[in-house]
């Protein structure tokens, strides 16, 4: 499956190498990974807890995954999302397209991010020196996520 929801860590040079290993007509691998940070606008992050609806989450990202196979040419994709407590540094998403030509790697990799972080069904908690707090979403990400919106 291209699609996987874990607590564990990942290691994305593992990840593109497979990818790129099982097809010679691959022309461009883009990747993009996520970490947590330690700063939130003022506030020092301590760590952040992912929560989510297993079996939907999934759903979800599988519906958002084949989207992007329809949308481009794509010869491989993978996401693999983290739930838990993740602490600043660590990984929390890894996205991986790959293609003949890079135009459909790139657009597909930057078409899943916006998706995910405006529509994957997840809920972030972050711990702060004043407690604990749900992050809101932001605006600059639905408007990111809005280019992507088909007409009509």
């Amino acid at each position: 499956m291209a699609v996987r929801v874990q607590r564990e860590d990942f290691d994305p040079g593992h990840e593109i190498a497979r990818m790129g290993a099982a097809d010679r007509g691959i022309g461009a691998v883009v990747s993009f990974t996520g970490l947590v940070r330690d700063l939130a606008g003022e506030a020092a992050i301590g760590a952040m807890t992912l929560e989510h609806y297993p079996g939907m989450t999934e759903k979800e990202l599988a519906r958002v995954e084949a989207e992007a196979r329809a949308r481009w040419r794509l010869a491989d994709c993978l996401i693999v999302h983290r739930h838990g407590r993740l602490e600043p540094g660590e990984r929390i998403v890894l996205v991986v397209t790959a293609s003949a030509h890079r135009d459909d790697a790139f657009e597909a990799c930057r078409f899943l991010i916006d998706w995910l972080k405006t529509r994957a069904p997840f809920w972030k908690q972050e711990e702060t020196g004043q407690g604990e707090r749900w992050v809101a979403a932001r605006e600059s990400d639905d408007r990111a996520a809005e280019r992507w919106l088909k007409p009509g």
